[in-house]
């Protein structure tokens, strides 16, 4: 196997790699977590942030990871876990965005990316972003079946002031067909205020962990964006993992996705 998905390479003093969960998966999505995580490495001093601002929506996706664990059992998939803050860099990101190391996230400053000069970043970019790119794409190479790529992420219920009446966004790049069969079957499954590409779209950015890894490959993929205060609890999280694995068994079913891959590599 690819020395990309070796664990041991992969501990709490090297994350750029992520963290595997259920390495021995055999169902056929492959789950992405790429705001899992609010750690910043002792080095960069809490990026000069005070530990609320650390354990903000800026740092992270709160909720996200909780959700995504429970979903990786429930339909049996591997999962890759960021290990570090999106403010240290933002794995949704491709180097060349200027969010990708942003120096401002809503209306926090962060004074540890300020100014940073052309060799810092690309320091940021070799040691966290390559790793996860490497490892997500090794995983993807390691299939013995093409693997329907889902990646989970959470948005705050109140952004720049005002509210937003969305719960659950269903978000595609060019490639709509597991979109298209979720929202098909949505509220077959779920109450919930459930739109596509909401509360943020292509336009924003959002999708690169899908074109890089999914669009490109012809891979089957969707982004799924949740309301933070629904998934606020392990409770929360354990409900709503359960309606989504429902609602996404029956949509890859409809595509035609059996529920299981041979032995993965």
């Amino acid at each position: 196997m690819a020395a990309e998905l070796r664990e041991q390479d992969y501990g709490v003093d090297a994350p750029g790699g992520g963290r595997l969960v259920n390495p021995g998966g055999s169902g056929h999505a492959l789950l992405v977590c790429e705001h899992a995580s609010n750690h910043v490495p002792a080095e960069f001093d809490g990026l000069g942030l005070d530990a609320a601002a650390r354990a903000s929506h800026i740092a992270w996706d709160p909720g996200a990871l909780g959700v995504a664990e429970r979903l990786s059992d429930a339909l049996d998939a591997q999962l890759l876990a960021s290990r570090v803050s999106r403010l240290v860099y933002d794995c949704n990101r491709p180097p060349q965005a200027p969010d990708a190391i942003p120096a401002r996230s809503e209306i926090h400053d962060i004074p540890g990316n300020a100014g940073l000069d052309a060799a810092t970043r690309q320091d940021r970019i070799d040691r966290f972003y390559r790793p996860f790119e490497a490892r997500l794409a090794a995983l993807v190479a390691a299939r013995p079946a093409p693997p329907v790529l889902i990646t989970v992420h959470s948005f705050t219920p109140v952004y720049k002031g005002k509210s937003r009446s969305v719960e659950l966004g269903i978000l595609h790049d060019s490639d709509a067909r597991l979109a298209n069969a979720i929202l098909d079957r949505a509220a077959d499954f779920t109450g919930l205020a459930v739109e596509r590409n909401a509360p943020y779209g292509p336009a924003d950015g959002v999708t690169h962990t899908l074109l890089r890894h999914a669009v490109e490959n012809g891979l089957m993929n969707v982004m799924l964006e949740i309301r933070s205060d629904l998934i606020a609890d392990p409770g929360a999280q354990a409900d709503m993992a359960a309606m989504l694995a429902r609602l996404l068994g029956a949509a890859m079913a409809a595509l035609d996705v059996p529920p299981r891959t041979e032995a993965t590599a």
